[in-house]
Order: C-alpha cells, then structure tokens, then sequence
C-alpha cells in the first residue's frame, strides 16, 4: 500500500509551525535546513515537491516578542508580515545551498474561489514546477480576513494538492500520526497505520489543536486527508522530527498514517466547485430531490423547501438535506430573491412567476457535486 507514495511524482509536502518553529520559540534553522536537503534529494531523483510551511505568524510573534497567539485580526496580520520576511529568507537561503531556486506564492480562498484566479495558480504552479522551482505556499495572513480565510494550512495543503493534482499529499507534523485517541492523554492510544480517507471514523479519533502555536490539531488533518482524496491524492502525516522523516516517508517506509484515495477522481471542475469553503447560500431539500441528486439528475424548483442567505446568479451554494447534512453543491441558475419565489415550483410554473424562464433547473447536474 506504501507503494502508493513511493510511486508518487509529484508531492505536495505540508509542515506545520510548531516544527518550523521549534514549538515557537523562532525559526529553527537547523529544522529548515535539514527539510532543505531532503527536499533537494528528491529533486534529485526526478520528483517535483510543493511546499506548503506554516510559521509566518509563529516566527513574528517570536520577534515582536508576544508569547500567547493573538486573537485580533490586524494583530495576527501584522505577526505574519513581519514574520513572512524571516521566513521567506530562510527557505531561499537554505535551499540555495542546495542549488534550488525557490518562489514565494501567498493565497487566500478567494483567489481558488474564482474560477479564472484558480486557474491562473494552477498554471503558475505548474510553470514554476517545470522550472525545477520549489514553489514555497503559505496563507496570505496578512490580507486574510474572517470571510476568505483557509483556517489552517492542512486545508491549504489539501487544496494546493487538487490544484496541482498532486498524486501524494504529506503532512508532517509533531505527532508520529493518527491514533486512535490523543496519545498525550491515553496511553492505550494506538496508531492507525492506513486506511480510507473517507472512513469518517478517524474524525473521532482525531484530537484539538497540537499546541498554542499551531491552529489545526489531528481533526485538520483528517478532513485534509478527505479533500485531497477527491482529486485522487492520497495523505501520509508523519512526524516530521524523526531522522529523515519526509525522505522514509516519500520512499515508502511504513511511518505515520497513510490516509489514501480509495475513489475515483472528481473532474477537474467539479473538484474545484466541491473546493469552496465559504458558500453563498443554502438550498434546503425535500427527501425526494436527495434522492434524484444521488441518481445524478439536476435540482428541480419542486425539490427546493427552504432559500437561506443572499447570493446573486451563479454563486455556489449548499444543498442541504432535511436533516440538516450537507449532501451536495452547486452553481445556482437563479439569485436568490427569485429561488425564494419558485421553491416548491413545478419548472413549468418558473415563466408565470418571474416573467422569464432561463433555465428549467435551480441547479443544473453538470455544476453539481455530490458530497
């Protein structure tokens, strides 16, 4: 099953801020350097590597001196722009050393929510991978607001893998794994070697956030592992302190947790509109309309109970079933003041109510994920 990673050419690699960090006490030069030198090896052999490194926010606190992660916005923006300068600078000279050129690129969800901004990532991503680049991807924490954030760069790394399809996601963190509970309180915790991404069991197994430097915890972790399963890349997390973690872990070596993709991957635009982590709207389905989304028809007028939230035509929105699950995304035909007006609405009564009919579909079954 190993084989699944060591197979793999193109990795993205996240590594989480309390490594790059050393547990945020500044950056840890020797951690770097070393990260450097592995990533040059496998470079060397021909594989292409994204690096998504947490850090900017932990490297300013450091420097401004503050020992307890602030809640502000602007305080937390202003922790990762002075501490994105000390970061960037480390990367490049550590890898230089190594022969490698390096590229800075800082994202937000909204520049992977618009279709056209997406591509454009993936096409510069891809450029710089041709180049022999390592390309160097944090969140742009220092424009980031509550609405258009990641939340955590396991998301990130998830997101970044679909972008790029990458065939292998690695996680390295300071845990060796997942367990089947948090290892720091249960000694009978026991670690989960592989399995499915999508087996929704590991969520309970995963714990909260690892320290007060690092934002995401296991739980992150996992759900990455399921998003990045959805373009067909399979997730190892490691521990990225052990000697030579991420070359053990890239040549197959039975370390960490190997999440893999058991599914066939989602079409390239389908797997960007089940992507979108803020969504505009809410569609509330009748029992029914589940069932003919999960028979892969179009979301019907008639299916619709409820419009939640304000959007405009071809926003994305959620489809959500009685029960209150997310069962299903899509593009709206329809702004929401007009979904409101033909919800509960044969399609052929769409015409009479609004004065137009534009499509007989809210939804139609080629902008539609099922989740």
């Amino acid at each position: 099953m190993r084989t699944r990673i060591s197979n793999s050419r193109r990795l993205v690699v996240k590594v989480g801020s309390a490594l790059v960090t050393n547990n945020g006490a500044g950056l840890s030069e020797s951690f770097i350097a070393d990260f450097a030198r592995q990533i040059a090896q496998l470079h060397a052999r021909g594989r292409e590597v994204v690096l998504v490194s947490s850090g900017a926010i932990a490297a300013g606190m450091q420097r401004l001196g503050w020992t307890v992660r602030p809640h502000a916005m602007h305080e937390l923006q202003a922790a990762a722009a002075v501490g994105q300068m000390g970061l960037a600078q480390t990367y490049e000279s550590q890898f230089s050393r190594h022969g490698l050129k390096t590229a800075q690129i800082l994202l937000t969800h909204e520049d992977l929510a618009d279709r056209k901004r997406y591509l454009n990532a993936r096409s510069t991503l891809v450029a710089l991978l041709a180049l022999g680049v390592v390309p160097i991807i944090n969140e742009n924490d220092t424009v980031v607001t509550d609405e258009i954030k990641f939340g955590d760069n396991d998301t990130l790394g998830a997101l970044v893998a679909n972008l790029v399809e990458a065939e292998a996601l690695i996680i390295l963190t300071d845990q060796q794994g997942l367990y089947t509970a948090d290892p720091r309180r249960n000694p009978d915790a026991v670690l989960v070697s592989e399995g499915r991404a999508d087996d929704r069991s590991y969520e309970g197994m995963a714990g909260g956030a690892g320290s007060g430097i690092s934002k995401g915890g296991m739980i992150t972790k996992v759900k990455a592992a399921q998003r990045a399963a959805r373009s067909g890349a399979h997730t190892l997390i490691a521990g990225g302190r052990e000697p030579d973690a991420l070359l053990r872990v890239a040549d197959g070596e039975p370390v960490g947790t190997l999440l893999y993709a058991d599914a066939s991957p989602l079409a390239a635009r389908k797997q960007w509109l089940a992507d979108h982590l803020q969504l505009a709207g809410v569609l509330v389905l009748d029992a029914g309309a589940v069932g003919a989304l999960h028979a892969g028809r179009s979301l019907l007028p008639v299916g619709v109970k409820a419009v939640e939230g304000e959007f405009e035509r071809g926003a994305a929105v959620a489809c959500r079933a009685p029960d209150g699950s997310e069962v299903a995304r899509g593009l709206v035909n329809y702004p929401s003041a007009e979904a409101r007006r033909i919800a509960g609405r044969p399609s052929q009564d769409i015409e009479s109510l609004l004065g137009y009919m534009d499509e007989a579909e809210l939804i139609h079954r080629d902008n539609l994920v099922l989740l």
